[in-house]
Order: C-alpha cells, then sequence, then structure tokens
C-alpha cells in the first residue's frame, strides 16, 4: 500500500525543499519514498523526481504554440495534465513505495482554486489514504495580519481539495537563531510565531478581536474561532534545510493517515 502525501503552499515557503527532506527522512528510517514532481515548469529541484509530469506536458510548448505568459502557461499545462492522471498514477504504483510525495505548484491557485486542481489530486489519490502537507513560511505567519491570512488560504483549500490537512511551519531554524540560545525551540517559536499562539489550546480569541485586523471586531474573533476549530488539530513546526522537526511531523503524517498508530509497513521496503 502506498500512501499519498500532496505536498502544497504558497510559493517560497520551501516545498521542494520538505519533499527533498522528508523523502530521505524515510529512507533513512527504511521507508520508500517515491518523489513525484507535479509541476510542469520546474526547471532547478533540489532532488531527482522518480516520478516528473514533464514527461507529458510541455510547459514551453503552451507559451509558443498558445501565446501564453508564464502563469497563464502553467494553469494550462496543469489543466491538461487530467489527461495523463492514469498514466501518472500506474508510474507511481510500479514503484511499489510506501509513500507518493506530490510536489505540487508553487502556484497554489493552478491545483486549489481552479476546476479541475481539486479533480486531477482526487483522481490521482484515489483507493489510496492521502494527506496534504500545507507549507508556511514560519517568518510570514509571525505577524497576526500575516497568519490570518495564510490561515483563511489554508482552510480555502482545505475545502477545496478535502483530505486531511497538516500545517508545515517550514524555515523555523531562521526564528530559532533570531531568539538566541537560552530557551528551547518552541518557546521562541511560541513567542514569535502569532499562528502557533492562536491554534493553542490557551489562546482566547477575544485577544484576536483587539488587534483590530478586519472591519468589525466580533468577525476577527470568530474567524479566529473557526480557524482554531479547522485547523488548530495538527500544525508542526520544522526546517526542512536542517532537518529539523521531521521526527514530529512523521508522527502528525501517520496520525492523519491511519488514525494515531505508529505504522511502518515494509511491504515494499526493497525497492532499488
Amino acid at each position: 500500500m502506498t500512501y499519498y502525501l500532496t505536498i502544497s503552499g504558497p510559493a517560497g515557503s520551501g516545498k521542494s525543499t520538505l519533499t527533498h527532506a522528508l523523502s530521505e527522512w524515510m529512507e533513512d528510517n527504511e521507508l520508500d519514498a517515491i518523489k513525484v514532481n507535479f509541476d510542469p515548469a520546474a526547471e532547478v529541484m533540489p532532488y531527482i523526481p522518480d516520478v516528473d509530469v514533464k514527461r507529458y506536458v510541455n510547459y514551453h510548448d503552451f507559451m509558443v504554440k498558445h501565446g501564453l505568459g508564464p502563469n497563464g502557461a502553467l494553469t494550462a499545462s496543469v489543466d491538461y495534465l487530467i489527461n495523463y492522471v492514469r498514466e501518472i498514477r500506474d508510474e507511481i504504483d510500479e514503484l511499489k513505495g510506501n509513500y507518493a510525495l506530490i510536489d505540487l505548484p508553487g502556484q497554489l491557485e493552478v491545483i486549489a482554486f481552479r476546476q479541475l486542481g481539486p479533480t486531477i489530486l482526487k483522481e490521482l489519490t484515489r483507493g489510496a489514504r492521502s494527506a496534504m502537507l500545507f507549507v508556511l513560511d514560519a517568518r510570514l505567519a509571525s505577524e497576526p495580519k500575516s497568519a490570518f491570512s495564510f490561515a483563511l488560504l489554508a482552510l480555502s483549500t482545505l475545502y477545496r481539495v478535502s483530505m486531511p490537512m497538516i500545517i508545515v511551519l517550514n524555515k523555523a531554524d531562521l526564528l530559532a537563531e533570531e531568539g538566541g540560545q537560552a530557551r528551547d525551540l518552541n518557546s521562541i517559536l511560541s513567542d514569535k510565531v502569532y499562528l502557533i499562539r492562536m491554534l493553542s489550546d490557551e489562546y482566547d480569541c477575544i485577544d484576536a478581536s483587539t488587534l483590530a485586523l478586519f472591519v468589525d471586531a466580533d468577525v476577527s474573533e470568530e474567524l479566529c474561532k473557526a480557524i482554531k476549530v479547522a485547523l488548530g488539530r495538527e500544525m508542526v513546526p520544522v526546517s526542512a534545510k536542517l532537518g529539523w522537526g521531521l521526527d514530529d511531523l512523521y508522527a502528525v503524517i501517520q496520525r492523519a493517515l491511519i488514525g494515531g498508530d505508529d505504522f511502518l509497513t515494509e511491504e515494499y521496503s526493497s525497492r532499488v
């Protein structure tokens, strides 16, 4: 059985770096990770993909043949992948890995907000247990306004893709460096990252209303409550660059996929 992890989030959050780091962590722990590049426009990646959608869709051809700009060509080429989902899934199945890590395009809207995006993901993961890692830059989640904005983006994506979601706060090492060495990482991040505080059990959403983030204070409070219920269950700070937090992330992945048991399948651990 192959479990599917779709890796999404805003551009620049470190999705490809996390794909690489998580695949290496899994291999070190005797799990086979199939790395899938799902971005037709990706030029440079920190890993060699086992499955690459660029075999099926040529992003540059869309630009030339249809006179499209970069964003339009990416949108069109991802939409066109609906014609090859079966072949891509067959490639993944043939590799017989424990996990398939689906590295989605940096332009989040082409997967989460277009008509075909959720359909493509649904067909790709059909019959398999799957979850989405929604990657955010921890630094951008530090300020209240940005934290609310990214939380709403994650919530909107959750409604569109309809699969368990884990919020991954990447680049936590950069905030830890700013915090000095006197305290542990969790304490530093709790102080510095508003999104972590807001989603904690101790945070009272009445405090959000005083920040005047929206037109009405009551809106801020009610949005805070909704975000806590929808997203507060699973959030993990990591550093994909340094490999921090991947043990914790894997534990949360297990809870999302199989309900809390630390299950390590070894059915396909001999893939070469």
